[in-house]
């Protein structure tokens, strides 16, 4: 049976989430933002450099982002509905789910700039006319 948080610790509970859904709202701007830089970085790819490998990985990253975009969505309705209806304490285990979601977060990003790196060496060394 799940007995009512004290008003204290249900506050709490509420400022942690909040928080919680501030940051993810940062993440979710963020791979908004990746999904337009790589429309660009595709164009780039396919128009200068032709190099049919680095146009894969982009088609691959794009599809990372999908998938991750659509997982952080889950999770802010998840918190929304936590913050609006849920009971339970906010705890350690609660705050490591976010840590997870924060490393795929930050993992994906790593791997989009070292592909954009890579996209960015290339034109450096593009012969331009």
């Amino acid at each position: 049976m799940e007995t009512a948080l004290p008003y204290k610790a249900d506050v709490q509970r509420k400022l942690f989430i909040k928080k919680d859904l501030m940051e993810l709202g940062h993440w979710i701007d963020t791979l908004s933002n990746v999904n337009e830089e790589l429309g660009y970085l595709k164009l780039i790819e396919k128009q200068l450099l032709k190099n049919n490998s680095s146009e894969a990985n982009l088609q691959g990253l794009r599809r990372k982002n999908t998938l991750l975009m659509g997982m952080l969505c889950k999770y802010e309705q998840e918190l929304n509905t936590e913050h609006e209806y849920g009971k339970s304490e906010y705890n350690l285990i609660r705050a490591k789910e976010h840590e997870k979601k924060r490393d795929v977060h930050s993992a994906f990003i790593q791997e989009f700039n070292q592909i954009k790196k890579g996209i960015y060496d290339k034109l450096v060394k593009y012969p331009f006319e």
